[in-house]
């Protein structure tokens, strides 16, 4: 069976739903395709009641998905605004604190799990012009002189001239295409998983740069008296290996020692997950009639949960940019149409990629002096509020140029 459409969105994780949402109402025959199932993610069955994947989600990233009528879909239950943030040096006296109410803002951000978004987003494409094709698994692409034709598992074939990678770090689409990357391997692996603590989290997102690599204690919504965090401990694969094979108790111990017990100790820790850390960052974003976005395009270490972010304004930027070449009449599928996100995006996305780099390696710097330095620069940028400010602004997506959906 063959089909036909004006694009084709493949990957409805977070970032590709959110590109359909945009395009929903652009009058193109659209569709969105994910190997698994569309139909909503059920709650997890996790002791905690959470999901170990979440996203610290920027002001910029609520604002695009509340202009796209997911934030409105997500229980307030199931997220939890952090109105400070308390990064320290497990190697000296460095500190840095952040508080929204400097920016004059309500918070930093929200922490919020990853099925709650998807299933918000996907809530939002029901019932509108696109279609959902879920269970699709891609087998092969090919360029045709009209675009491009999807060969998929069951043997349809799906045509349209413009298609949209949005299938994450692991791009298929990515691969087939032949984009060249540039990608190295951080040589640490994440131990992802939720806690609950026994002292509340302070609407606090607590990050501690040890030896060995940061640990992130981000806050979720407390519930009947009890109090969580979804945790994210960057380790060397040895040292990741031993933590994974401690049982419950001696790591919840590790876990609060860690991070010098300031929320007191770890009472209880759900299933852990470990998962290797990669850098990837395509040396292009398009070729004629092809375009990567989010995790397509890059992926980098999660020291400051930004990756999905990045991606929230790629889709936003793409949509900007196909919304404006469709009013003016351009061939969405042309290159030079493209470019223009290309342009737009690349250039932010290597700056955020460059800065996290440079954090993770100066926190991994043993050497005295640049100890030195780090805690000296920490306690001089903790006592400069403009310059905080400024910093928090951008990451926060509340300065600089900002496609149309994450403006106010």
């Amino acid at each position: 069976m063959q089909q036909r459409f004006d694009l084709i969105v493949v990957g409805a994780g977070m970032v590709g739903s959110a590109l359909a949402c945009a395009l929903a109402d652009s009058g193109l025959k659209l569709a969105l395709l994910d190997a698994q199932s569309l139909q909503p993610v059920p709650e997890p069955l996790s002791a905690s009641g959470y999901d170990p994947r979440v996203s610290a989600l920027s002001a910029a990233s609520e604002q695009i998905l509340r202009r796209l009528g997911a934030w409105q879909q997500i229980p307030s239950s199931r997220r939890c605004a952090y109105r400070h943030m308390c990064v320290w040096d497990a190697e000296g006296t460095g500190e840095v604190r952040f508080d929204a109410r400097s920016l004059n803002e309500l918070r930093l951000g929200h922490i919020v799990e990853n099925w709650q978004v998807q299933n918000a987003l996907l809530e939002v494409l029901q019932g509108r012009p696109v279609e959902l094709l879920g269970d699709s698994r891609v087998q092969g692409l090919v360029q045709e002189d009209d675009g491009w034709r999807l060969n998929l598992d069951d043997g349809r074939q799906l045509h349209a001239p413009l298609i949209l990678a949005a299938d994450g770090a692991r791009s298929q689409l990515r691969d087939l295409a032949g984009f060249a990357m540039r990608e190295w391997d951080y040589l640490h692996h994440a131990v992802v998983t939720t806690v609950e603590l026994s002292e509340p989290h302070q609407e606090t997102a607590w990050q501690r740069f040890l030896p060995s690599g940061p640990l992130a204690f981000l806050p979720l919504p407390s519930r009947d008296g009890k109090h969580y965090c979804s945790i994210v401990w960057s380790l060397l694969p040895e040292a990741a290996e031993r933590v994974m094979a401690l049982d419950d108790k001696d790591f919840c111990i590790a876990l609060a020692e860690a991070l010098e017990c300031r929320l007191g100790p770890v009472l209880a820790v759900d299933r852990r997950v470990c998962i290797p850390l990669r850098q990837r960052h395509a040396k292009r974003y398009v070729m004629p009639g092809l375009a990567l976005l989010g995790d397509a395009a890059h992926s980098i270490h999660p020291l400051a949960g930004q990756g999905v972010n990045l991606g929230f304004l790629d889709a936003a930027q793409l949509a900007d940019v196909l919304l404006a070449a469709l009013e003016r009449g351009e061939n969405i599928a042309d290159i030079a149409v493209l470019e223009r996100y290309e342009r737009a995006r690349m250039g932010n996305n290597l700056a955020v990629m460059a800065a996290m780099e440079g954090f993770e390696r100066l926190f991994h710097a043993d050497a005295l002096p640049l100890r030195w330095l780090r805690n000296t620069g920490m306690a001089l940028f903790d006592r400069a509020p403009l310059l905080k400010s400024g910093v928090m602004r951008q990451a926060m997506g509340l300065s600089g140029e900002l496609p149309s959906l994450a403006c106010g």
